[in-house]
Formats: structure tokens, C-alpha cells, sequence
């Protein structure tokens, strides 16, 4: 029992990392390609999400700009994405479906440290 104890101790401070992204992720400036459809984030609108050491009464939201290329490339976008809100496009629909970082109260997001994960569900 005694050679448990320190294996114990150690327990509490195992730390879980986040899930991987399920999806092709961009940051700011960069292009993400979910099945036909290319998106490049351009600008946070918006990011009143709900900071994780925080109990808030409403979750907030994230609002992307972004460049959305479609029919093979032919067509392009410019419209604002909202986190887990999905988008219809001819093909079917590409939905922002995550972002990180999590806000953390007090702290401001760098810009550059935003990573964006999108999904595309098609039509057929």
C-alpha cells in the first residue's frame, strides 16, 4: 500500500489534452480545403465565447470572416461564418466547427493564435 501512495499523489495532476481537431484547420490568412471547397479566414468579427475558467449565463459566439472558393474553384465568397452555424453552397454545406483558443478571462486572443477546423457536408 505504502509504494502506491506516491503513484497516487501523481494522479491528481494528470492533465488530459485537448481533442484533435475533426477537420482541416486554418489559421488567419490561411486555407483550409474541406472536400471541395477551399476557406481562408481572414478576420475575427466577433469572439464573445464564454472564457473556460468562467460560468456564464450565455454561451457567446465566435463570427469569422473568411473567403470561401466553390464549384471548383470558379466561384469565390466573402461571408461570415459562425461557429457551429453551417453555410449552404451549391455542393452542400461547410460549417465552422471549432476554434481555438479558448478564450481565458482577462487574457485577449492573439490574433495569430487562432486556429480555425471546418467540416463540409455535401449534398449527395
Amino acid at each position: 500500500m505504502k509504494a502506491l501512495l506516491p503513484f497516487l499523489a501523481l494522479a491528481g495532476c494528470v492533465t488530459v489534452p485537448p481533442a484533435p481537431p475533426l477537420g482541416p484547420v486554418a489559421a488567419l490568412g490561411h486555407t483550409a480545403v474541406a472536400g471541395p471547397v477551399r476557406v481562408r479566414p481572414i478576420a475575427v468579427v466577433e469572439d464573445s465565447r464564454c472564457p473556460a475558467d468562467v460560468q456564464c449565463v450565455w454561451a457567446g459566439r465566435l463570427r469569422l470572416l473568411a473567403e470561401i472558393d466553390f464549384n471548383g474553384g470558379s466561384e469565390t465568397l466573402r461571408r461570415e461564418l459562425v461557429l457551429g452555424a453551417p453555410l449552404p453552397l451549391p455542393e452542400g454545406t461547410v460549417t465552422l466547427s471549432d476554434a481555438r483558443p479558448a478564450p481565458v478571462a482577462g487574457r485577449p486572443i492573439d490574433p495569430a493564435a487562432y486556429r480555425f477546423t471546418f467540416t463540409f457536408q455535401g449534398t449527395r
